[in-house]
């Protein structure tokens, strides 16, 4: 440009003369914070996968509970360890939920008692059946309904409940009590036997009649029946069978267990995935242990979060000697093993305060340090920017920039890694009642852990005892990571705006 040369007002003219200018809405719609992380966490397909995978797994430890025909308070002696069972599905043959266990090596004798099981009771405990001749012998390969197989159970009662029993035989058309066998060591053995030598043993066999029918060995000696008259007499009985004998003023009796469990249930067995050594409803119980699981991380995490919150900001927004001192509490508590905390805790205080409240104290004591660390760098990052320095001008007191113009901006880290916390919680409370180190079953009736030790010793019996509770806990800590990972990315604030 020549800087000699003379410009005159003359020489400019208005680009927009005569025009009124105001300012122009934008064209598109402007979307906040959390608007803007929404969207980049839809991209990412496993976290989005995840999140219904979590979704899925609260709504069903609520739900369980609740539709659960038991509570985990509901017990029995002899279905423990069963596998899965209903009966509507069972009958329709499709392989699943039909309480199945398979014997590959039965001998002629187990397969002759699961036989006359089906016979007295009427329920065929055999789903599948094959034989192979292994040295001349015949050997069977079964799939048998356990809940079935099981067959008959010797009982001793009193005189009134063996009336009830009655009663309800007759007004539902069941019949629950068998004739007594007098001197059979096994209940299931109602008919005739004989011993054979076999291989230079003798063996017992049931004995057959022309027909191939098993012959009735059941007690015709009125003198030691018990006085009360049955009502229900199985078919094939012209009032000769004796179906209780006398003892001590009660009765000993037969009874198909099947339906004895009708009887004292007013339902039939019916267990979605199992029951575990206790005999309870595994589905119930999973779900009541994983409802406790998610509410106390949750908790956890609230309180972790709150405390690590306010430690952290008052750490990163002062700074010099209060940090250093905040900081060394910091690293004092955390140098304290957590497994040694929890376990004294569960000696000492718990006897005072209850195991829950000990159990959650012994978390918070140290579990809010990673946040407090967390949120000090985020207020080191944040308190020197320009928006800070401009409300601190205006006048803004301390607390109103640490909370209202620093803390939203580190919010998203902070929920992220909270939410990161959740699976953390869960996994080692699992770990703890898995061990026996926390004992929750006063308080809540079950935990996860607590389930999968108990089907960790019967899982070469009962898999699926340890099956159901480790594939529900493994899912909720994989989605979790999943989902925490999503979160993190989304909130990330040097990807905000970003769509590609």
């Amino acid at each position: 440009m020549d800087q000699n040369k003379q410009y005159s007002r003359d020489m400019f003219e208005f680009v927009q003369s005569g025009v009124s200018l105001h300012d122009e809405k934008l064209k598109t719609k402007s979307r906040s914070y959390f608007a803007d992380a929404f969207i980049r966490f839809r991209k990412n397909k496993s976290s989005v996968v995840a999140a219904f995978i979590i979704g899925f797994l609260i709504l069903f430890s609520i739900l369980a509970p609740l539709i659960s025909p038991y509570t985990v308070n509901d017990t029995d002696n002899v279905y423990s360890n069963y596998p899965p069972f209903i009966r509507d599905i069972a009958d329709m043959n499709l392989g699943v939920l039909d309480g199945a266990q398979s014997y590959p090596s039965q001998n002629a004798f187990q397969m002759a008692k699961y036989q006359a099981i089906a016979k007295e009771t009427g329920y065929n405990p055999i789903l599948k059946s094959s034989e192979r001749i292994v040295d001349g012998k015949t050997v069977y390969s079964l799939t048998v309904n356990r809940y079935y197989a099981y067959g008959v159970r010797e009982l001793v009662m009193s005189y009134e409940k063996f009336a009830e029993i009655q009663q309800w035989q007759v007004e539902n058309n069941i019949i629950v009590i068998l004739p007594y066998v007098d001197n059979a060591t096994d209940p299931n053995v109602w008919y005739k036997t004989t011993e054979i030598k076999v291989d230079r043993k003798m063996v017992t066999v049931p004995e057959y009649d022309a027909n191939g029918n098993f012959i009735p060995n059941y007690d015709t000696n009125t003198s030691k029946a018990g006085p009360v008259e049955v009502l229900k007499r199985i078919e094939g009985d012209d009032g000769s069978y004796v179906y209780s004998r006398d003892k001590s003023n009660s009765v000993t009796c037969r009874v198909c267990y099947y339906n004895y469990y009708r009887f004292m249930n007013g339902r039939e067995p019916t267990y979605v995935f199992g029951t575990d050594s206790y005999g309870r409803c595994l589905f119930d119980a999973i779900g009541t242990g994983a409802r406790f699981s998610l509410v106390f991380a949750v908790i956890v995490s609230a309180i972790n979060l709150t405390i690590g919150a306010i430690y952290g900001a008052i750490q990163g927004y002062y700074g010099g000697f209060i940090d250093l001192a905040l900081d060394r509490i910091s690293d004092v508590l955390s140098g304290v093993p957590t497994i040694v905390v929890m376990t004294l805790f569960q000696l000492h205080l718990a006897q005072k305060v209850g195991v829950v409240p000990s159990f959650l104290f012994a978390y918070v004591m140290t579990g809010w340090i990673g946040m407090a660390a967390l949120t000090r760098k985020q207020f080191y990052r944040f308190k020197s920017q320009e928006y800070v320095l401009a409300a601190r001008t205006l006048g803004a007191s301390d607390k109103r920039l640490m909370f209202k113009h620093i803390f939203p901006n580190s919010l998203g880290t902070m929920v992220t890694s909270c939410v990161l916390v959740i699976p953390g919680v869960i996994s080692s409370e699992t770990t703890l009642t898995y061990l026996g180190i926390v004992d929750l079953s006063t308080f809540v009736g079950t935990s996860i852990g607590e389930l999968m030790e108990l089907g960790q010793k019967s899982m070469s019996a009962a898999p699926h005892a340890m099956l159901f509770p480790a594939l529900f806990l493994s899912l909720l800590l994989i989605s979790f990571n999943l989902f925490g990972n999503g979160l993190r990315d989304a909130f990330n604030p040097s990807t905000r705006g970003v769509d590609d």
